[in-house]
């Protein structure tokens, strides 16, 4: 009767184990075929985050979905036309660094997209007009605020109205505080890392360049 006991326990708990390891092999996200290369101004994610279904309205009138951003690594921030200091800033500083990959071809060439989280005085044309002021390849697009809402919210990102004094009177006198940071976004349109200020433009267009090689790298190389 103990032998017959133990043995049970045994059949047990090698079904445990196989079906642990199972899961591990089901659920566990596959592992990167390319090795990513060190980085210093992205932060990259142990694991690349999945992006919920999203839907943009493009400066060219046309609709931005997850899909049109795959096949490319893509930088995404956030602000608006009306902005008095970080969004010129920081579109200024990245035209300089896509000048430094305006050399790839387009097919794997890193994108920008901006994307303005103040629709009420930003239709899709004026944010195009603005982006494209920095630099003529800039995505740009808009939503409509609960759009915009969980679009943010699936980077990381938030956004609030904030009334100016003479709100009461003017509903369009206000600003918009919004998250700094750029969202890395990876050839398959998941979140992959983040960019924090300061910026520097140099060390950005390196690490992208770096991230399309190495995709490119293992693209080739895949059976």
């Amino acid at each position: 009767m103990f032998n017959k006991k133990i043995g049970y326990i045994l059949v047990i708990a090698l079904a445990a184990g196989l079906g642990l390891l199972a899961a591990q092999h089901w659920l566990a996200p596959a592992p990167s075929k390319a090795a990513l290369p060190q980085t210093r101004a992205v932060t990259l994610f142990p694991q690349s985050r999945e992006v919920p279904a999203f839907s943009l309205r493009q400066s060219d009138g046309t609709q931005l979905t997850a899909g049109e951003l795959k096949g490319h690594w893509t930088l995404v921030f956030l602000g608006f036309t009306s902005c008095p200091d970080v969004c010129p800033t920081t579109l200024a500083e990245l035209a300089q660094a896509q000048k430094q990959w305006t050399a790839l071809p387009e097919s794997i060439r890193p994108r920008l997209l901006f994307v303005s989280v103040d629709p009420e005085r930003d239709d899709p044309a004026k944010v195009g007009e603005y982006a494209h002021a920095f630099h003529p390849d800039t995505l740009a697009a808009t939503a409509d605020v609960p759009a915009l809402e969980n679009f943010a919210k699936s980077l990381g990102f938030v956004f609030i109205k904030v009334p100016g004094k003479h709100f009461d009177e003017n509903p369009r006198d206000y600003s918009m505080d919004h998250s700094s940071g750029i969202a890395v976004l990876d050839p398959q349109g998941r979140q992959a890392g983040l960019i924090r200020a300061p910026l520097d433009p140099v060390a950005i267009a390196a690490d992208m360049l770096a991230l399309t090689d190495a995709s490119s790298e293992g693209a080739r190389t895949s059976p």
